[in-house]
């Protein structure tokens, strides 16, 4: 059998759906903004998105990232709600219905559902303004007609990129708003390749109850001693208001027992690195490591916002290696 070469097809797909997503960005306007504008103002309900066919697993797509950044939202069937799941939408919710043509029969119930309860707000993702989902929408998110990949001008393709790229437009403009960042994603993400990579201080550091403190004047022989209880290899140096002042490693110690010097002579103010490096408990894991690496060290203290003196953790390198933290 001869081979033969398909990457022209490849290419001309990806054109294809160039050319509709560029046709999209010139589409936008003063529609896009009322939408956005109407789920931010969403206080006491959820987007709830429904769909048949291909529109209806782009709608699936759409709910699911609103709902990772922090708008709740959900996915219903349209055949199903013919069938009962109508009951899932409440007064107060957004309702997103996705069409290309406008005429699926399957969304000629919630329409009328919608129309019947004026305190859901419907928007209608649409590409036909005399369709029946536009007429009928409080609000409309005008779909350019474009050309579909591949022959006939049949299969959704274009149509479908489309859609779900002013889905993600919607998402990402109402999550600018919030100023939904890292540690929020991190609320609705604990697990995961991107949970790992979200990981904070806090998340691996030793807690303020295992960590060994003393104070200034403590003799190196009991600073020893407490070290080798809490085997953490390290200890906190405090002054009289619980500032953290200075740290003491097991090196630091072992250099002293070297040099066969009267520990009962010599305190933790004397051998302590002062000013040890924190971070903030909201610090990136990774960025933790890269301080350490940076900084040639193993461990870092954890303060909170609050107040910067006090160290309410240990964060080591092992912990955040670990954690397959890179």
């Amino acid at each position: 059998m001869k081979k033969k070469n398909f990457i022209p097809i490849a290419k001309d797909v990806i054109e294809a759906e160039i050319k509709s997503l560029k046709k999209l960005k010139s589409s936008i306007n003063q529609s896009f903004n009322n939408v956005v504008e109407a789920i931010i103002n969403c206080k006491n309900g959820k987007v709830v998105i429904s769909g048949i066919g291909k529109s209806g697993i782009i709608g699936q797509k759409i709910s699911s990232t609103l709902a990772s950044v922090g708008i709740p939202s959900f996915y219903v069937d349209a055949a199903s709600c013919s069938h009962g799941d109508l009951g899932k939408i409440s007064s107060n919710d957004i309702l997103i219905l996705i069409s290309f043509s406008g005429e699926s029969s399957e969304l000629k119930n919630i329409i009328q559902y919608a129309s019947r309860n004026k305190k859901i707000t419907l928007i209608g993702i649409v590409s036909k303004k005399n369709s029946l989902l536009y007429k009928s929408s409080d609000l409309k998110l005008l779909i350019p007609s474009v050309l579909e990949a591949g022959p006939g001008n049949i299969v959704p393709t274009s149509s479908a990129l489309v859609t779900l790229s002013i889905g993600d437009a919607l998402a990402i403009a109402t999550m600018n708003y919030r100023k939904f960042g890292k540690l929020d994603f991190k609320k609705f993400h604990p697990s995961g390749s991107l949970g790992v990579k979200l990981k904070t201080a806090e998340d691996l550091m030793t807690k303020k109850l295992k960590i060994p403190f003393i104070n200034l004047n403590l003799d190196i022989n009991s600073a020893l001693k407490i070290m080798r209880k809490s085997n953490m290899g390290i200890i906190i140096v405090i002054d009289k208001k619980k500032n953290t002042v200075g740290i003491i490693s097991d090196g630091d110690i072992k250099r002293i027992k070297s040099k066969n010097t009267d520990f009962k002579k010599i305190f933790a103010k004397n051998i302590m690195k002062k000013n040890p490096i924190s971070v903030d408990k909201d610090t990136l894991a990774s960025k933790s490591l890269a301080i350490m690496t940076d900084k040639k060290i193993t461990c870092l203290c954890v303060h909170s916002k609050k107040n910067k003196m006090k160290t309410i953790g240990i964060l080591h390198i092992h912990s955040i290696l670990n954690s397959n933290i890179q």
